[in-house]
């Protein structure tokens, strides 16, 4: 289970026209945990970085694409 990824369960109404969601998800970035960063920090390689987006290792955060579930828009 990945500790960035939260969930919750939204409101359905007896009047919604569409079918409803029973779970979404959202993601909480790791800096909203970080209060400072200190000097010794590991950090990636330079192209490892450069794949990643970040330079250090607890910053970095995956990034998922969701399926599309219609046809192309």
């Amino acid at each position: 289970m990945n500790s960035q990824i939260r969930s919750y369960t939204p409101f359905v109404g007896p009047f919604d026209p569409c079918p409803p969601l029973l779970c979404k998800t959202y993601v909480v970035p790791p800096n909203q945990f970080i209060c400072f960063q200190p000097s010794d920090w590991p950090q990636f390689s330079l192209p490892e970085a450069l794949r990643r987006g970040t330079l250090w290792p607890a910053l970095y955060s995956p990034y998922t694409a969701r399926q599309s579930q219609g046809g192309s828009a």
